[in-house]
């Protein structure tokens, strides 16, 4: 079966595998939405899918993958953040720019550059949003918890996806919770309260709506024995090995 992927199916099977990440079927009115296309669209991309076996449609119910989907959906996943590495890294784009520009150009890569652009930019272990980036062949992305799920004492890396709110990100960074950053949750208010997070060695309060957009990786590291511009560098080179939101995106 040839494999080659337009940009349309690959972009839709990433939709797929984020819809059906908490649910078992995606709905073409969802992914048409989430695609900015229309239903009618969708569906006929849906369809070329199904007739390649990378996907089961029922029509008036959902989408399914078939294995083989599954594990094309994270590839291009992994080629999307990989690009968006390139961007960030080695042409200074923001961690959000990277994520609109990267689909512009990255389903035109052949893997051989691909593959080569990864080892160039030394084997990063996530995207700018702090997501992990997945080893080739993989069939499942390790979900990241939301940074509200942890307790008092716990540390994670941060991670934002591009789907996030502008202004939200902006009130973010305005804290210096921005993704790759370690944080340090002190105190956690009972009854949907805030948290009090240490973030660069001041504390800053985040309310529980935004802490549930933040998804984080957690880390046994101390916020005192370890510089948050350090691990952001260490992330990106590959240093640690991390076991992913997209957000839009991935």
């Amino acid at each position: 079966m040839n494999l080659d992927l337009s940009k349309s199916e690959r972009e839709t099977l990433k939709a797929i595998y984020r819809h059906t990440k908490e649910q078992a079927e995606a709905h073409t009115g969802d992914l048409a939405e989430t695609l900015g296309v229309t239903p009618g669209t969708v569906t006929a991309t849906v369809k070329r899918l199904a007739d390649r076996a990378l996907v089961d449609h029922r029509p008036y119910h959902g989408v399914q993958f078939t294995p083989v989907g599954r594990r094309l959906a994270v590839s291009a996943i992994r080629r999307h953040r990989i690009v968006e590495r390139f961007l960030a890294d080695m042409l200074g784009y923001a961690w959000n720019e990277a994520d609109r520009l990267a689909p512009s150009f990255e389903h035109d890569l052949p893997d051989e550059v691909l593959d080569r652009l990864f080892v160039a930019l030394n084997r990063p272990t996530t995207c700018p949003h702090g997501f992990p980036i997945p080893e080739p062949e993989q069939d499942e992305i390790p979900a990241l918890p939301p940074l509200y799920d942890l307790e008092a004492g716990d540390m994670a890396e941060v991670a934002v996806p591009g789907s996030t709110d502008p202004e939200v990100v902006t009130f973010l960074d305005g804290l210096g919770v921005r993704p790759g950053v370690l944080v340090e949750v002190r105190e956690k208010h009972p009854f949907d309260g805030p948290l009090v997070l240490r973030v660069d060695g001041h504390d800053r309060t985040l309310g529980e709506r935004v802490a549930r957009q933040i998804f984080v990786r957690k880390t046994n590291t101390s916020t005192g024995s370890i510089d948050n511009d350090d691990r952001a560098v260490d992330s990106r080179a590959g240093n640690d090995a991390i076991p992913e939101k997209e957000g839009t995106t991935v």
